[in-house]
């Protein structure tokens, strides 16, 4: 299958993404919610290989298919592991029909503005070059707001948009992600000034360049529809943010042209404990919620 055909499957939407980049300040909390303690490893070598245990057990299970799910984001650990004997990106979309997409940020800076900006990341063109020679199709990162600072919130998207110009200048698709927390109290005001920095950036890029995005579901259903509706995005997805699954599908559903990049929400109830006949099933059944409220708009 060719790049336009991922292109195609990413666009049209008939699925969800699933968020598997749990990166090394994450994965103790991401084992814990498992039910591996902190105490049954003794390095990041034994934490990174459970956490990849986790995963393989999630992408080689029945439902884990591009019937419902359209793409999974990998932490580089990850890309540089294989599933099954095989390269971690070529067996999501070789064996699975899933699309490959690849972690890049490096984490975040302190807070200032109200907003945590991605720190630097030197190395980021050998990444990309060498996720693009794996099969990987797009990348992600992330940055966070705070608070509803305009000045802020300009900083966060402008970043956001240069650092993806250079992603596709490497010939990938990169997912920007500057998420709002949903912890804060004028999320909704957030929200709108996001929204229309995004469409400023949107309106600038040029007509054969394309991007992603990955919001926080709002407190204001469709507010995102002229991004998701803009002629230089391919795809908008929508984080599940600390909600449960419950409430992160409900208001999925509630929101047209956005479709699911959850992580927690995804592996919530999945245990190292279950036998593989109740991790398939309880994995089926979410993937199937998720599936659901991503199709509903």
């Amino acid at each position: 299958m060719s790049y336009q055909e991922q292109r195609d499957l990413v666009h049209a939407g008939q699925g969800f993404i699933a968020a598997l980049d749990q990166s090394g300040g994450s994965t103790p909390k991401a084992l814990a919610a498992y039910g591996i303690d902190a105490s049954a490893f003794s390095s990041d070598a034994e934490m990174f290989d459970m956490i990849h245990a986790r995963r393989s057990r999630i992408v080689r299970s029945p439902d884990f298919t591009s019937a419902k799910v359209v793409g999974a984001i990998l932490f580089e650990d990850t890309m540089d592991r294989e599933f099954d004997g095989q390269s971690a990106p070529q067996y999501l979309w070789q064996k699975r029909g899933v699309v490959p997409f690849l972690k890049v940020d490096k984490g975040l800076q302190d807070t200032a503005d109200g907003v945590q900006l991605l720190k630097p990341m030197p190395d980021l063109d050998t990444l990309l070059q060498r996720a693009a020679a794996l099969g990987v199709f797009g990348t992600k990162m992330r940055s966070v707001i705070h608070g509803a600072n305009r000045a802020g919130i300009s900083q966060i998207v402008t970043q956001q948009f240069e650092i993806g110009a250079q992603i596709i200048a490497q010939g990938l698709v990169p997912i920007l992600e500057p998420e709002v927390s949903i912890a804060i109290s004028d999320k909704a005001e957030a929200e709108n000034m996001l929204r229309d920095a995004i469409l400023t950036h949107l309106d600038a890029v040029p007509a054969d360049h394309t991007v992603m995005l990955k919001l926080t579901l709002p407190e204001t259903a469709n507010l995102y529809r002229q991004i998701c509706q803009h002629p230089r995005v391919l795809s908008v997805v929508a984080l599940s943010g600390g909600y449960s699954r419950a409430e992160a599908n409900a208001r999925l559903s509630q929101n047209c042209k956005m479709i699911a990049s959850f992580s927690r929400a995804l592996t919530e109830g999945l245990t190292a404990q279950q036998s593989d006949s109740q991790f398939n099933q309880t994995l089926a059944q979410t993937i199937d919620e998720i599936y659901r409220a991503s199709i509903a708009g």
